[in-house]
């Protein structure tokens, strides 16, 4: 019995087990740092052979770990202020809510004001273009020592505290998925503040500083390096405007806080998700102007409805529609966007990052790297998600999953 409950153990493990681990850590640092050069070179090739590799002094400013250091002080200073309202999030295995600031599109508000003041000094925010790398190896850093200070401090966390998946025993696998479910300073929740606050933020100040950047070289913004930077701001004000959501998302409920998601916040997602900036500063292109408001309404509209229902199964804009009753007492949509696919908002999400990398032109693939490991991560996400709920609801859930069998695209997959 207990040989069977070890190998269950194991294979119920994500993201390739402690081998995944083990090597995850090592090649995405590396993957951010090689992209971000490729950005850089003429042929703007991933595949280039001999492959494009930094010198050690393009690794390193002393100007880069100041700026990460102020920039973190500055969110967790706006995350700490009295504005915005506090919302409550799921029930927790001891039967308790944690509450949550819910001031997120305040911080990015402030922090567009705050910027106004080095842009009318006139200082050189295009010069961020040549911090990038030493930037993004302080933000890599940054994610280690705070992985590694989560993994120390979660052995003193009580045993209800602790995220299901993260919990195994085994130190490398535990480390990289997070043993701590909701990790806190008094009532600074580390995975909330990180999740929403200095990635994305970072992420829209850093395209800013491309577009400076492209100021500088051609005398004006070309309206390819408009449409990058509007499209990924409104993805990120909306995010924030709705930071609510989140809450109910699976990174809040469902994983613990270790590496993957800390240098996820920290280090993807400003550092990659923008690529396409970068990638215009030494590669302009010529662009039309796209339809963005059908795909931005499918993500919003079906993100809206999934966490109304979450929170209030009662409220009018979901009492009517259908749904399938679980044992658990709680009940599955099978109608509205949710009725479509079983993830409207992951075809929502792919379709708007293929609509901002289309300004980027057809000739190189670079552009177009967030949009292919996007797909591969959210269908790997899908299918956590879909384990997790057959777990939970049972027949429940083949039922719904007959009502609805597609996953993310319709008649596809």
């Amino acid at each position: 019995m207990k040989l069977n409950k070890q190998k269950s153990s194991q294979a119920e493990r994500e993201f390739g087990g402690t081998l995944g681990a083990a090597c995850i850590p090592v090649f995405l640092p590396l993957t951010v740092l090689y992209l971000l050069c490729v950005c850089r070179s003429p042929a703007a090739s991933v595949l280039q052979w001999p492959p494009v590799l930094p010198t050690t002094a393009q690794l390193w400013d002393p100007l880069a770990p100041v700026l990460i250091l102020g920039w973190m002080t500055l969110q967790i200073f706006l995350y700490l202020l009295p504005m915005g309202k506090l919302s409550e999030g799921m029930v927790l295995k001891d039967g308790s809510r944690l509450k949550y600031p819910i001031n997120g599109f305040h911080a990015l508000c402030i922090t567009a004001v705050l910027l106004t003041l080095p842009l009318w000094l006139g200082m050189p925010l295009g010069y961020l273009f040549e911090l990038l790398l030493p930037l993004a190896v302080c933000a890599i850093g940054v994610s280690f020592l705070l992985s590694l200070y989560l993994y120390i401090c979660s052995f003193w966390a009580p045993h209800h505290a602790l995220a299901q998946g993260g919990n195994t025993g085994n130190p490398l696998y535990d480390f990289f998925m997070g043993r701590e479910l909701n990790p806190r300073i008094g009532s600074f929740d580390l995975k909330y503040f990180c999740e929403l606050r200095p990635g994305l933020i970072g992420w829209v100040v850093i395209n800013l500083g491309m577009l400076m950047k492209e100021v500088e070289l051609r005398d004006s913004a070309s309206l390819a390096m408009i449409l990058v930077n509007s499209f990924q701001l409104l993805y990120v004000a909306d995010a924030l405007w709705h930071e609510e959501a989140v809450l109910t998302t699976m990174d809040i409920v469902h994983d613990g806080f270790g590496f993957m998601l800390a240098f996820g916040d920290l280090a993807w997602v400003p550092f990659t998700y923008g690529m396409q900036a970068a990638f215009l500063v030494v590669h302009p292109q010529s662009s039309r102007s796209h339809s963005y408001s059908v795909v931005y309404y499918i993500f919003r509209k079906s993100n809206s409805q999934k966490n109304q229902f979450r929170r209030d199964p009662m409220h009018p804009s979901v009492a009517n529609l259908e749904t399938i009753a679980t044992a658990t007492g709680k009940r599955l949509l099978v109608s509205g966007w949710w009725g479509l696919v079983r993830h409207p908002n992951y075809l929502g999400d792919l379709l708007m990052a293929l609509a901002w990398s289309l300004p980027c032109g057809f000739n190189h693939f670079l552009p177009y790297f967030y949009v292919v490991y996007f797909t591969v991560l959210l269908i790997h996400r899908e299918a956590r998600d879909e384990r997790h709920c057959r777990a939970k609801y049972g027949l429940a859930w083949d039922a719904y999953c007959r009502c609805v069998p597609y996953r993310i695209f319709p008649y596809v997959y």
